[in-house]
């Protein structure tokens, strides 16, 4: 694989990445609409109508509060679902057998279905980013921070597709994680609430939800507060992105879920 010119591995990821975008912006209507009519709900619903009854929240009104955490809800769960969805049907249907049988080198791959569902994850991102500005103004504090955030979440959260779909075995296989897990995390993590209003047990748990340093950091970069210290939180969010990546890689090359 060294011996693999440069622009071939140029052409090999363009190509993955170009049929990944294609994928999901064929059936848009299936993609991009339904999240974000979801989040849009969550606006008029939790922002607009329980918002006027909660009131401030971390000292801003609680449609202001909430909104970093539904664009980032978005970005975490379209990002995921379009990698294992995508990797997995490639499995189902041996379509996969061609790819690890090209020239191609695992990071290419690996990138090329990463990228794809960043895109995805980013699409609906900003999509619902622009629904929010019906219902509230956004000023964001910290331009590079919020960015930064996002592309590391939606990589991180891509990453974590690819592996669900390295060990599903079955369509069922990649519901579960979203459902049982993936979900949870979401509901847990500060989308809707600040910890401070939590108990101290309850605070402890939310430490050791990961997504909960990711809202909170977004919510830093756009509002200017946070329920921890951003540094950490970045760099936590740097870390997850690094050992998935690498985890990938040694999957990929031992062929894990893919040779029976």
């Amino acid at each position: 694989m060294s011996g693999f010119p440069t622009n071939h591995k140029y052409i090999a990821f363009e190509t993955i990445v170009i049929k990944e975008v294609r994928r999901f912006s064929r059936i848009w209507l299936q993609t991009l609409v339904p999240p974000a009519i979801t989040i849009g709900l969550y606006f008029v619903i939790f922002g607009n109508l329980i918002g006027r009854r909660v009131g401030d929240m971390g000292g801003f009104q609680y449609m202001d509060f909430i909104v970093p955490g539904l664009i980032m809800m978005a970005v975490i769960q379209n990002s995921y679902s379009n990698v294992v969805s995508s990797f997995f049907s490639h499995k189902f249907q041996r379509s996969v057998e061609e790819l690890l049988v090209a020239p191609v080198p695992n990071y290419i791959i690996l990138s090329g279905f990463v990228v794809g569902g960043m895109a995805r994850g980013l699409a609906v991102g900003a999509i619902v980013t622009l629904m929010s500005l019906f219902f509230t103004d956004l000023h964001i504090q910290n331009l590079l921070l919020t960015g930064s955030v996002i592309l590391l979440t939606a990589m991180v959260f891509s990453l974590a597709g690819f592996i669900n779909a390295l060990f599903a075995n079955s369509f069922d296989d990649i519901s579960i994680i979203p459902t049982f897990v993936l979900t949870p995390l979401i509901y847990l993590g500060g989308v809707f609430y600040s910890a401070q209003l939590l108990p101290p047990f309850w605070q402890g748990v939310s430490a050791l939800n990961p997504i909960f340093y990711m809202v909170n950091t977004f919510r830093y970069g756009i509002l200017g507060v946070s329920d921890v210290n951003t540094v950490w939180a970045f760099l936590i969010l740097v870390l997850f992105a690094v050992a998935l990546y690498i985890g990938c890689i040694l999957l990929l090359r031992r062929g894990t879920g893919l040779r029976s």
